[in-house]
């Protein structure tokens, strides 16, 4: 086995962050033709994301503490495989209804991945250097959405729109492997009692009741509807409205990742020397100003390629300052309950983002409005729950560095 603290860890690590983003983005060019493909609407078709994210939110709750009673490693496993009989199962999906259902069980155990990679980076690192470790893993992880629409629609260009989920099986087959030989357990605070319905109340009362917890959660969580929004609704604006191919679009979407690689990397580097707090006030800040100009110019009929990408990269920016820093300092706290912490956090995160899914996709009406609306508002959103709920930290004499995350 490799040592947990190892770059070789971080990388797989890193794969097992990704399946969720991988997961939803690399088919993204495709939906378009999957109305088409099955007969059916645009709002039907996005619930095979949408529905892919209730999974997500709710096998979050199971995971987490799961992790803490039987170690890391075993819900690892357990997920990766059911992520692999699920991805199978969408090759060969008939209709529509077929991939929702495949979809969800995809869902069920793809979380896994950053629910047990975030706790294994609680149990190796403490918290701001947990904070610099995410940051650098989001900005590697990036790479899967930015990587994977450009593929995904190569893909779906040439060999149709299972050729996508065929792709997927595979890599889990490599994460599996992988994760099996590489990837010593890490959870010295194994619970016996962390799955008692009693327990489990009370340490998500615990949860519940921290200000500090709840404003990072929910600060999360309003962000990454944000990306979700756009996740969700870019494709139809892109290809149906402004024309793009699908390969053109996995470029436009590339674009406006490399935003969030921008903001993970300054997060990365500035976290310790700045503090978490100041980098989420600082990413909320810079996420609110390119959804409220996206926001402008959609609602001004202004519907470019310019006029998309650009704003949505400014708020991914400030996406990838925030995410990290919020992450650490919703979890950070709790050593002995990470994994339940870490379930709570991303289970706020996907269970609003598919809400906001559903919306842009039933509120759909041909232009940019409904996306980039959005984005303005739960950017707004996540500003407004940190400067509320969130206690800054003491101020550090001079000299002694940045504020710690909380």
């Amino acid at each position: 086995m490799t040592r947990s603290d190892s770059l070789v860890v971080r990388v797989l690590l890193t794969a097992l962050v990704a399946f969720g983003p991988l997961s939803t983005d690399l088919y993204l060019p495709s939906l378009p033709a999957l109305v088409g493909v099955f007969d059916t609407d645009i709002a039907t078709v996005q619930l095979t994301l949408s529905v892919f994210l209730v999974g997500f939110a709710v096998s979050q709750l199971v995971y987490g503490p799961v992790s803490d009673r039987f170690g890391r490693r075993p819900a690892l496993l357990g997920g990766i495989a059911i992520y692999l009989v699920a991805s199978v199962a969408c090759v060969f999906a008939d209709s529509v209804g077929q991939l929702i259902v495949a979809r969800f069980f995809q869902a069920l155990g793809a979380c896994c991945g950053p629910v047990v990679a975030r706790a294994v980076v609680r149990d190796v690192f403490e918290r701001d250097r947990a904070a610099t470790v995410l940051a650098y893993m989001s900005m590697a992880m990036t790479l899967a959405p930015a990587v994977g629409p450009v593929l995904g629609g190569m893909l779906t260009q040439a060999f149709g729109w299972r050729a996508n989920f065929v792709t997927l099986a595979v890599i889990a087959v490599a994460v599996l492997a992988a994760t099996a030989t590489l990837l010593r357990e890490t959870n010295v605070h194994r619970d016996a009692e962390a799955l008692r319905p009693s327990r489990l109340l009370t340490n998500y009362l615990r949860l519940f009741r921290d200000r500090g917890f709840g404003g990072h959660a929910l600060t999360a969580a309003c962000t990454y509807s944000g990306i979700f929004a756009f996740i969700s609704g870019s494709s139809f604006v892109l290809i149906e409205r402004v024309g793009l191919s699908p390969a053109a679009y996995g470029l436009s979407f590339a674009v406006v990742v490399l935003g969030y690689t921008a903001g993970s990397f300054l997060a990365g580097r500035l976290t310790l020397r700045v503090g978490g707090h100041r980098m989420v006030r600082l990413g909320t800040a810079v996420s609110s100003v390119g959804g409220l100009v996206g926001a402008a110019l959609a609602w001004s009929g202004i519907v470019s390629v310019p006029a998309i990408v650009l704003p949505l990269f400014v708020f991914n920016l400030g996406a990838g300052l925030t995410l990290p820093n919020a992450m650490a300092g919703a979890v950070g706290p709790y050593p002995t309950m990470a994994g339940l912490a870490s379930a709570l956090l991303g289970f706020a995160q996907m269970g609003l983002a598919a809400v906001v899914g559903i919306l842009v996709g039933h509120l759909h009406d041909g232009t940019s409005r409904p996306m980039m609306g959005a984005v303005a508002l739960v950017a707004l959103g996540a500003a407004a729950f940190h400067r509320l709920l969130v206690t800054p930290p003491p101020a550090l004499p001079p000299g002694t560095g940045g504020a710690p995350a909380r």
